[in-house]
C-alpha cells in the first residue's frame, strides 16, 4: 500500500501563525514576529534538521509544538501519525489517525494508516472498516485487493468471493504481481490473478463447496505451476 508523504515545509509556512501579517496599505514595515510564531518557526527548522539525521524522536517533538499552536492542522498531524507507523508504534498511529480523520473525513491517508495500524494490532473488524472506506474514496485496485483478504479472514465468505471477481474483471489483473514463496521456499513476483483465483478457491473451501474450491486452485495453478500456497491448499483437499 503507498502512503502519501506530505512535504511539512510547505505546511508549515501555509499556517495562519506561520511569517507576519501582510501590512496594511501605506506601512513600510511588517509587524513583528509574536512568541508562538517565532515558536512554530524554530519547530519547523528543528523537524527538518531531526528529518535530515533520521532522528524520528526529535521530528515527532518537533510536530508537537507545530500541533499543539496549530491543532486544526491536518498535515501536521497526518505527519505525526505517519511518523508513529514508521516506528511500529502502531497504537500511537491509529489514534492519531483516527483523530485526522474525525478532523478531516477526505484525508485519505489516515485511512491509509488506520488500516495499516489496526491490521498490526490484530483488529482484522476495524482493518477492514478502514480499508473499505478508504476504497469508497479512491477506487484503488490494491485497496480492494486488500478488502477481498480481509473479508476472507472475517468470514465474509461472499462479499470476498464478489470482490474477489469484480478485481478479476479489470486489467490490472494481469499487470500487477504480488509476492508469494515458490515451492522450493523463494520469494517471487505472481499475477495478481493467480493469488485472486487462489482466494476464489479459499472462500469455495470455506463455504464447503470442494468441488469449485479444488477448481479453482488447480486454475491457479496451470497458471503458476510453482505457487506454493495453491498447492498446499489443493493438498488440503484430499
Amino acid at each position: 500500500m503507498r502512503v502519501w508523504i506530505v512535504i511539512l515545509l510547505a505546511a508549515v509556512m501555509s499556517l495562519p501563525s506561520f511569517g507576519q501579517e501582510a501590512p496594511a496599505s501605506g506601512e513600510q514595515q511588517k509587524k513583528p514576529l509574536t512568541a508562538a510564531q517565532i515558536l512554530v518557526i524554530h519547530a519547523a527548522k528543528k523537524y527538518q534538521l531531526a528529518m535530515r539525521y533520521n532522528d524520528l524522536d526529535g521530528a515527532k517533538d518537533a510536530l508537537y509544538s507545530i500541533l499543539a499552536e496549530n491543532p486544526a492542522n491536518d498535515s501536521v498531524l497526518y505527519s505525526l501519525s505517519y511518523l508513529y507507523l514508521e516506528q511500529g508504534q502502531f497504537a500511537s498511529a491509529a489514534i492519531s489517525a483516527k483523530d485526522l480523520n474525525t478532523l478531516n473525513p477526505d484525508n485519505v491517508g489516515a485511512l491509509e494508516i488506520l488500516g495499516i495500524s489496526y491490521e498490526n494490532l490484530g483488529l482484522q473488524d476495524k482493518a477492514l472498516e478502514a480499508y473499505e472506506d478508504l476504497y469508497f474514496k479512491t477506487s484503488d485496485y490494491q485497496t480492494l485487493y486488500k478488502v477481498a483478504f480481509l473479508q476472507y479472514e472475517a468470514g465474509k465468505y461472499g462479499e470476498s468471493m464478489t470482490n474477489a471477481d469484480i478485481l478479476l474483471g479489470k486489467p490490472e489483473a494481469d499487470q500487477l504481481k504480488t509476492v508469494f514463496m515458490t515451492q522450493n521456499n523463494q520469494q517471487k513476483e505472481f499475477p495478481i490473478r493467480v493469488a485472486l483465483i487462489n482466494l476464489k478457491g479459499l472462500n469455495a473451501k470455506a463455504q464447503g463447496n470442494t468441488e469449485d474450491a479444488k477448481k479453482y486452485f488447480e486454475e491457479a495453478l496451470a497458471l503458476a505451476p510453482d505457487f506454493a500456497l495453491a498447492k498446499e491448499n489443493l493438498d488440503s483437499l484430499k
